[in-house]
């Protein structure tokens, strides 16, 4: 059963994808960008529900929005409202009493008003400022009643207009950082490599010109996995080339100079950059030379970054 209803899933929100109408989008988008006020979003039922989420992931990420909730607005709440705001109605069919019953009272206090519906010929999308059709074949449910598909492709929607004003202005892992200063984001994004980085007696170092046999113990000893070579430019040899130059050269090459077995200009890191971008570039690697102003400084490891509970 669950088989058919992911893949019934699957047709309702490509059905949605292939036919929602880009131009509108662009619309509601470019007019959300050049919001001055607030974005203010309504909708009632799961309609609301789904409306509160995509306001607080709006808000998270660089644009200034509320939820309304469209009874106690209707009792007070709309005092909030001023011209330079924008209101956003969810609602599948366009035609909730409590919508309908805002949006001339919104209209009145100046606010520009958007209805995000699937039912293109609804009143609320007849009397809104802008409009959007989100099309939806069936609900999920068996009965085509529950609030399913409707709800889901009302939540693509708001997140890709959300995304979308976070890139269009340039919202940076730093301000995510500003609004998100606490739980697993607030770490992912606060803690520096710095923060976390091997440094002094810890780094394993060596001289291009040693004998691996004689830093062997120094590999072993300092259990980061590799060795740095921080002389007369940066390299390091890793536990994985070790294995590789045994099974190719045997044990010839323990006489061998570490520089020549080192790789060069390896992948590196500042100290001020946030372990998030440590975790990015580390993709089939376990250790990151981190540098300072063309001097190494540390080292950071995945071991440490997964210690720290960020990965």
């Amino acid at each position: 059963m669950l088989k058919q209803l992911f893949e019934e899933q699957r047709q309702s929100l490509n059905h949605f994808l292939d036919r929602i109408d880009l131009d509108a989008a662009q619309k509601i988008f470019e007019k959300l960008l050049a919001c001055q006020g607030v974005v203010i979003l309504s909708g009632v039922g799961k309609s609301g529900h789904i409306a509160e989420k995509i306001a607080t992931t709006l808000l998270s990420t660089g644009t200034r929005s509320f939820y309304l909730n469209a009874g106690n607005a209707l009792h007070g709440d709309i005092g909030f409202v001023h011209p330079q705001d924008i209101w956003m109605a969810f609602s599948k069919s366009g035609e909730s009493e409590e919508l309908l019953q805002l949006l001339p009272h919104m209209k009145k206090r100046g606010a520009f008003t958007i209805a995000v519906v699937s039912k293109a010929s609804s009143q609320l999308a007849a009397g809104a400022d802008l409009s959007i059709f989100l099309p939806v074949e069936r609900e999920l449910c068996p009965h085509n009643l529950a609030p399913t598909v409707s709800t889901a492709v009302q939540l693509i929607f708001g997140d890709c207009l959300a995304v979308g004003l976070m890139k269009a202005k340039n919202f940076s892992v730093g301000d995510f950082a500003a609004n998100h200063p606490a739980g697993l984001i607030g770490r992912k994004i606060t803690v520096k490599v710095g923060d976390l980085m091997l440094k002094g007696e810890a780094l394993p170092l060596c001289r291009a010109d040693d004998r691996l046999i004689d830093v062997l113990h120094e590999l072993s000893e300092k259990r980061c996995g590799c060795l740095l070579i921080a002389d007369p430019e940066l390299a390091i040899f890793t536990d994985g080339d070790l294995r590789r130059a045994l099974q190719s050269q045997a044990l010839t090459v323990l006489e061998k100079k570490v520089g020549d077995l080192a790789t060069r200009r390896p992948k590196t890191i500042s100290p001020e950059q946030l372990a998030l971008e440590a975790i990015q570039q580390m993709q089939g690697i376990t250790v990151l030379p981190v540098v300072e102003r063309g001097s190494v400084v540390g080292l950071i490891r995945m071991h440490d970054i997964i210690q720290a509970g960020l990965q």
